[in-house]
Order: C-alpha cells, then sequence, then structure tokens
C-alpha cells in the first residue's frame, strides 16, 4: 500500500511542533515555586555575584532537560533536584528554612567561605541523600539532632573545616549511610559505633581518642591516622591500663577514714577473708597475688575438661593448670582466676565448692543445656570440669569489666572488701557520690546505657524462651554480671545457675532471693528475675548501688526501688538521674526507662509486669525519639511533670516482721 507523501509530511511537521513546544514550554507553577525558594535563598548569601542568573520570575524553566538554565541547578530529564554552588566564594548564612519545600536530593556548598556553626535545620530538607559541606570555616559543635528523620542520607562529606565536639550520635540513625568524610577538624571523644553496611569514612587528623569500634576495624589505617589517642585495628593495639589508686589523692579527698579503711583491706588481705568482686576492672590494683589454681584446688592433671561448644580451639586441663594464672577475686560463689593459654587466648576459670545440689549426671545435662545457648548478649559457657566436692566452669574473659565497674569504679572495690557493715555501707553510699570511674574509664552517656538496657533485656528474654522449666532463667542478674565488650555490648554471666548451687547458699547470696518475695513470704517466681532487671535499670539510671545487695540472706530490703519512689513522690524526679549521663536532650526516654523499671520493681508480684510487656516497653525507647516526638507533641518531661499515676505502686512495707 504506497504512502502519501503529504501524510508523511504532516506528521513530521506535528512531531517537530510537539518537540519544540516541549523544550519551550513556559515556567510551571512548580518552577515559580522554586524560584522563588531560591531567590529567597541567595538573599541570605554574601558575594552571590556567580549567581547573577537568579532573578525574579517570570522566567524560563530551571532545567531544559539535563541542562540547567540556572547557574549552579542540578537537573535530570527535566526535573530539577538539587543544588552544586562549587568554589563560587559564597559565604553568609545557609537559610535551609527557604529551602526546605525543595525536592534538594544533593546539596554542595563545597570550596566556599562559609563559616559559623553547622547549618541549622540541615534535617529539614527530609529527601537529602547527599551533604556536601567541606572546604569551608565552620567551626563548633554539631547538636546531636542534626541528622534525625534523614533516612535517604547516603553522603555526609564534612571535611576540612573546623567543627568540634563529638561525632552527633544521629549520624547512626542514617540506615543508608555508605560515605562518610570527617578527616581535618577538631572532633573529640569516642568514635560512635557505626554499623551501617559498606560505610566507608575517613576520621583522621582531628582529636579522637579511645577504641575503634568493631565495625570499622576492616577500614583502612589511613582513615584513622593523626588521632594519636586512637587504638585497636587497623592502628595498633589498645594497651590496657592499670588504674593507679594513689593513697595521697585518697587521703586528701576522703581523710583519715579512708586511710583507716586501706589499713583495714591489707589487713583482710593477708588474711584472705575478702569476696572482691569477679571480672571487675576497676580492682585491678588489688591484683597482687598469681597463683596456679592447682595450689588451692583439689583438680589433678590428666584428668578430662568437658567441653559444651564446639566453636573454640579445644585445650586440656592441664593447660590449664600451667597457664599463667591471674587471681580475679573470691565472689560469693568461689574463686576466680583469669589463665591466659600458650596460644594467647585468656579464660576465666570460676571454682566453685557449693555446687552439689545435683548429682553427676544432672550436672552434666544442665551444663550441656547452657553450652547449647547462643544468643549476643550471654556470655557463652566454654568447658566444664567436674568432681563431687568442687567443679570449674570456665567462660571467655572480657577485658571491659562489668557495668559495675564502669558504673561505681574504685568505692566499689572498698565496698565487697569492708568487712563491718558499716563501712561497707559507707563505701556502698560512697560509690553512688563520689569518685566513681577510674582514670582510664569513660563515662557512660544516656544512648550507651540505653544500648546496655536493650542489650541485657534481650538476652533475658532469651532465656526466658530457651529456659521455661526455670523458674529463675537467671537467678543473679546485677551490674557485675553483666560485662562489657569493647563496643560497650553487654553480656550476661553467672546464669542460670539456681538449679545446681546449693539451696542454702542461693539464699545467702543469690540476688533473687533478695526480692520481696524471697525476703517476705521465702518463695521466687517466674516474675523474680524482672525485678532483678528493674533494680538494674533503677542503678543505671541513677548511678546508686543497691546497697541491700550487702546484706547476706533475708531481713530489711529497703531497696533502690524505696528511695527512687520516694524522691519521684516529692517531685523531684530530676535529681534521680546520674548526672554522668550527659545528655541533654533524652530526658523524656530516661522517664520512660525510669517508670518502666519501677514497674519491673512492684512490690506486689501480682501486679509487677511480666517480662516480655517489660521488653516490649524497653524496645521502644529510642535515642530518636527525645528529638523527633516528644518537642512536637508537646509533652513535658521536666523535674516536676510526673504524678502520682505515671509511677504508682504498691507502698507495701519493705521490711520484715
Amino acid at each position: 500500500m504506497a504512502t502519501n507523501p503529504n501524510n508523511t509530511t504532516h506528521f513530521r511537521l506535528l512531531l517537530a511542533l510537539f518537540i519544540v513546544s516541549f523544550l519551550v514550554v513556559p515556567s510551571s507553577s512548580n518552577d515559580t515555586a522554586y524560584a522563588t525558594s531560591l531567590i529567597k535563598f541567595k538573599q541570605s548569601l554574601t558575594n552571590a555575584t556567580m549567581l547573577e542568573n537568579w532573578k525574579e520570575p517570570p522566567l524560563p524553566k530551571l532545567c531544559a532537560w539535563n541542562k540547567p538554565n540556572w547557574i549552579g541547578c542540578m537537573c535530570q530529564n527535566g526535573s530539577f533536584y538539587g543544588l552544586r554552588l562549587e568554589g563560587m566564594g559564597l559565604s553568609g548564612t545557609i537559610d535551609t528554612e527557604s529551602l526546605s519545600n525543595l525536592p534538594i536530593l544533593t546539596f554542595s556548598v563545597m570550596n566556599n567561605n562559609f563559616s559559623g556553626p553547622f547549618p541549622s535545620g540541615i534535617n529539614k530538607l527530609g529527601k537529602l541523600r547527599s551533604l556536601f559541606l567541606a572546604n569551608n570555616g565552620f567551626s563548633g559543635e554539631i547538636p546531636e539532632d542534626s541528622f534525625l528523620g534523614m533516612r535517604s542520607m547516603r553522603k555526609v562529606v564534612m571535611n576540612d573545616n573546623s567543627f568540634t565536639g563529638n561525632i552527633p550520635l544521629s549520624m547512626l540513625k542514617l540506615p543508608k549511610l555508605v560515605e562518610l568524610k570527617l578527616q581535618n577538624n577538631g572532633f573529640e571523644g569516642r568514635i560512635p559505633d557505626f554499623r551501617q553496611e559498606n560505610l566507608t569514612a575517613n576520621f583522621s587528623y582531628n582529636d579522637l581518642e579511645g577504641r575503634i569500634p568493631v565495625t570499622l576495624s576492616k577500614l583502612s589505617g589511613d582513615s584513622f591516622i593523626g588521632n594519636i589517642n586512637l587504638c585497636g585495628e587497623p592502628l595498633q593495639p589498645c594497651k590496657p591500663k592499670k588504674p593507679v589508686l594513689k593513697i595521697s589523692l585518697i587521703a586528701a579527698s576522703l581523710g583519715f577514714l579512708t586511710l583507716a579503711a586501706l589499713t583495714l583491706l591489707f589487713l583482710i588481705y593477708r588474711t584472705r577473708s575478702t569476696r572482691p568482686l569477679k571480672y571487675e576492672k576497676s580492682i585491678d590494683t588489688s591484683r597482687t597475688e598469681y597463683e596456679e589454681p592447682s595450689k588451692k584446688s583439689n583438680v589433678k592433671s590428666g584428668e578430662l575438661l568437658y567441653f559444651v561448644r564446639n566453636d573454640v580451639q579445644r585445650f586440656e586441663l592441664e593447660d590449664l593448670l600451667r597457664a599463667s594464672a591471674e587471681v580475679l577475686g573470691s565472689g560469693s560463689f568461689g574463686s576466680s582466676y583469669k589463665a591466659a593459654l600458650y596460644n594467647g587466648q585468656s579464660y576465666v576459670v570460676r571454682r566453685f565448692k557449693q555446687m552439689s545440689n545435683v548429682g553427676k549426671e544432672e550436672f552434666y545435662e544442665h551444663m550441656r543445656r547452657l553450652g547449647r545457648l547462643s544468643h549476643p548478649n550471654l556470655l557463652p559457657l566454654v568447658a566444664f570440669y567436674y568432681r563431687k566436692d568442687e567443679k570449674l566452669l570456665i567462660s571467655e574473659f572480657v577485658d571491659n569489666g562489668s557495668l559495675a565497674s564502669h558504673l561505681h569504679g574504685t568505692f566499689y572495690f572498698f565496698v565487697f572488701f569492708a568487712k563491718k557493715p558499716s563501712l561497707r555501707n559507707y563505701f556502698a553510699k560512697k560509690s553512688s557520690l563520689t569518685g566513681k570511674r577510674s582514670s582510664n574509664q569513660m563515662a557512660l552517656d544516656w544512648p550507651t546505657r540505653l544500648r546496655i538496657v536493650k542489650g541485657v533485656a534481650r538476652g533475658l528474654a532469651y532465656l526466658y524462651k530457651e529456659l521455661p522449666t526455670l523458674t529463675l532463667p537467671h537467678g543473679h542478674l546485677k551490674s557485675s554480671n553483666v560485662l562489657l565488650t569493647a563496643a560497650y555490648e553487654p553480656l550476661l554471666s553467672d546464669y542460670a545457675l539456681s538449679p545446681v548451687i546449693n539451696k542454702d547458699h542461693s539464699h545467702q547470696f543469690m540476688v533473687a532471693h533478695k526480692s520481696p518475695e524471697s525476703t517476705q513470704n521465702h518463695r521466687v517466681t517466674r516474675k523474680t528475675d524482672v525485678w532483678s532487671l528493674g533494680i538494674l535499670i533503677l542503678e543505671l539510671l541513677t548511678g546508686h548501688f543497691p546497697a541491700n545487695y550487702l546484706k547476706q540472706g533475708g531481713g530489711p530490703t529497703a531497696d533502690l526501688a524505696n528511695w527512687v519512689n520516694s524522691v519521684v513522690r516529692e517531685e523531684w524526679t530530676g535529681e534521680v538521674f546520674d548526672k554522668e549521663m550527659r545528655s541533654r536532650n533524652g530526658e523524656g526516654q530516661m522517664l520512660r526507662l525510669l517508670k518502666i523499671g519501677m514497674c519491673c520493681c512492684e512490690w506486689n508480684v501480682e501486679k509487677r509486669w511480666g517480662l516480655s510487656e517489660a521488653v516490649e516497653k524497653i524496645e521502644e525507647l529510642d535515642f530518636e525519639d527525645d528529638f523527633s516526638s516528644y518537642a512536637s507533641d508537646g509533652d513535658v518531661y521536666s523535674s516536676r511533670a510526673m504524678t502520682d499515676e505515671d509511677f504508682s505502686f504498691s507502698r507495701a512495707s519493705f521490711t520484715t516482721t
């Protein structure tokens, strides 16, 4: 069939007209609105001569397909998507408010002359994917909430400025972040525990300190050079630091009473009747004895260890007996040793004498059951040794100490060395008021404490799930049994030992038997570990040591929960919190966690929360929420904002008759 030449010509003409009309379409309403916003943004700048073609409407479209009609605009397929204002000599103020209604995916002002603080309200650019501020004169601390809500952010480039202070923790909430450049600034403190996958980062030439997070250890060493106090892979290993106990400093701060206490400690040490806490990094100065476990034990070479894990290198009991052994302490359940094997791996050997509540077969079965447990927040059992009169439990050594040592420091050591109740109570009080941390320990800030609480709750929930037949899935939950990894992730230890510990001994020393139901009614329930969790939460929030744990057996239980309740009911809630948490923005979440802790410590077991409810409420807490919700919702969380209904729990007497 023949084609009519006239029809073909007519079609081509129409197509040409269509293309021309597409390219010269008059300004859309969006372009007009965008142009108005850009003109307003330009007015906040100085020396903006290079933006001279940014003029008031009417104007052509911002974009001619992929080519911008306005200098510095970024275009794709005819649509505006960002600003690239690099090397233009610009200065002044970055008015983010004027840009907030623009679909900006990329914003770059690199290589200009901007100075002053980090641009306020940058998170109003909710769709922003890339932020480039490098090579300017920005300075000062970046507010913690600067990056909250920016879930599309992929690149943050802020190198070669003069920023100071901590790296904002809200950067941890950027799930898609793949590039972070902060080099050549003055950032201080620890590097946050970034966990984004495939992240490349550069922290070089700042004033950062501490251990490099494990999650960043695969980066090149060039990413961390120029920070003289940084250590850990890929830089040099961190040197273990032992806190030095300066008697002169203690004498100046505590006077004659402390000197007398130190003398008492020496005498106690000579008689070996002490009970120092195991695993405590804060008591390194007490480790003056080095001995082999075999010298104090009936363990004999040639006998066998029973391994309950297959993912560790096997060793013999004789290897342990020949290893360099460091005495960690003699706690309420037995002695503890750190054994450094020939392969460089260190283990903790716990020696128990009060562990004959069950026969050999039951003991083996229970240990195998514990060996099958696997959770990121549990310290796994590696192996055990069985004799009728004593047992050894072996686990990996965790060198960052316990939560107790980080909360209470040197005075916590004194608490467990003082033999007289008056001295023990004195030092327990002091551990909550002064001289907490040793010199090489960082204060635990609010995000770190919240992460610890969440990890503890998850570990405890796992125990409840995997050990449904045990009344006490943990039984001995306290801050000294929460170990901290180098990344400050919590590991629960000494769990699920209630079935094998002699009953009289467990009633005297296990934390579960300090609960109201045990001291009042001589019974424990599946909610007893929840009470221990609540006390732990209050200890972590207040920095106060739960002094009732010092008492052996039953009796009065005027505990930490009772003290917190009295302060709250006097409407001074803000006085409860440990000042070392150092958070200007977390008060709302702290108060929520305080309420959770109080609900877990409910004296009436029937009214006390179950573990599932407690864990659910804890998981709802988020460091980000204080920035994104409380201020906007109008909720006021001041030191006098909580009512009796917020913190209602039984006012029953905490004493026994």
